[in-house]
């Protein structure tokens, strides 16, 4: 598919690692001792990783977190130690991963696992689809039955890993086994009300991303409003398909309602690929100073079937891709106000949140404590602040 694009003022002051700005990721992964865990009360939500031995769980977060090319993570050695990784990239995507060695039994006495449950916001067990996961499913029900005992708001989710080396029909019969053998254990231990969420996953393609981002957004509070915004903008603006992006990991933390179709957001993904690499390769200034992403950055691609992606800044961490049709775009600017709106109402959901995690009586006079944003057909904004 040939592409033809134009790309306006992406500044880039970083060097570059591979295809990814070095410094534009989320830091260094700290090992983490559970004596110096932090104390349940930390309000970032705390994702584990857990699974057996080499079932690829360390390679997950390297890949999406840390942008390792996914055939650098065959060179990676076994995790012997608990590694703790402190995403912090934005109000919406602001949590901690904790990679657990399939070796160690964390259920060791001198383990704390109610400290580690109870301040638990997501629980990822990774299966290797392509080994004999009778273990596995073993280590799962002990894992998740002891986990929900302890915090029954934790979402569990199942990455059923390693599927690129399967036929389709191999992956959808290895799914239903899977499904329905843990759905057996859970019912046995009259552990119904127990939610598992199942994942087809792999490093080599945009499929680990994906179940990311689902994992993600049922972190986020804010995920109702985004979606609602996001609804308004693309109705009064002709677009087909919109998402928020995390510019840092290519996680969406919303899209609108409508169908995500996975060419959609691979071509998205990628979109975002080549606006950070042309930023690093023209975006410095002479004097070598400027900014990686900043407020004006944005691109145009279009390609050869009358599509178009537009990508714009919507916070320091966040970018909105949209999809539309060549003949939409001519009411470029239509779309520039309404996304004008869009931005405006984004930044004050993001005060919102800002303001709610305020200790009492710190809150600025003139921040809202309610956010209703309305974009009319017109494209004219209704924001009523109570």
């Amino acid at each position: 598919m040939s592409i033809q694009y134009e790309v306006e003022q992406l500044a880039g002051s970083y060097g570059v690692a591979d295809s990814f700005p070095k410094d534009f990721g989320y830091g260094e992964e700290e090992e983490a001792d559970i004596e110096d865990s932090p104390a349940p009360s930390d309000s970032k939500p705390r994702i584990l990783l857990m699974g057996l031995r080499r079932s690829g769980k360390s390679s997950i977060q390297k890949v999406v977190f840390h942008k390792m090319s996914p055939n650098e993570t065959l060179f990676l050695e076994s995790t012997n130690k608990i590694y703790k990784d402190d995403i912090s990239s934005s109000s919406f995507v602001n949590f901690q991963i904790w990679d657990f060695p399939g070796q160690v039994d964390f259920f060791d006495p001198t383990f704390d696992y109610e400290m580690i449950f109870r301040g638990t916001g997501a629980l990822i067990f990774v299966i290797d689809a392509q080994d004999d996961y009778v273990e596995a499913l073993g280590r799962l029900h002990l894992t998740v039955s002891r986990a929900y005992r302890v915090n029954p708001e934790i979402n569990f989710e199942v990455f059923i890993h390693k599927v690129d080396g399967l036929s389709d029909d191999h992956k959808i019969e290895t799914q239903r086994d899977i499904h329905q053998r843990a759905n057996d254990d859970l019912a046995d231990a009259s552990l119904e009300k127990l939610h598992l969420s199942f994942y087809l996953t792999s490093i080599y393609d945009h499929s680990i991303f994906e179940a990311f981002s689902k994992v993600v957004q049922k972190l986020i509070p804010q995920l109702p409003t985004l979606e609602n915004l996001l609804n308004i903008f693309i109705s009064n603006s002709g677009i087909e398909k919109a998402f928020l992006f995390d510019v840092v990991s290519k996680i969406y933390i919303a899209t609108d309602s409508s169908p995500v179709d996975m060419q959609s957001y691979e071509l998205c993904c990628d979109m975002i690929d080549v606006v950070i690499d042309v930023s690093c390769i023209y975006g410095l200034r002479e004097d070598g100073s400027g900014s990686a992403y900043d407020k004006e950055s944005m691109a145009i691609i279009k390609l050869n079937n009358t599509t178009v992606l537009y990508l714009k800044e919507v916070t320091k961490f966040l970018a909105l891709v949209c999809i539309l049709r060549e003949e939409s775009f001519e009411r470029k600017g239509l779309i520039d106000y309404n996304f004008h709106c869009f931005r405006k109402a984004i930044h004050e959901v993001f005060e919102v949140g800002v303001s709610t995690q305020r200790p009492l009586g710190t809150q600025p006079a003139d921040s809202p404590t309610r956010v209703k944003a309305v974009v009319a057909l017109n494209g004219t904004p209704r924001n009523t602040t109570a």
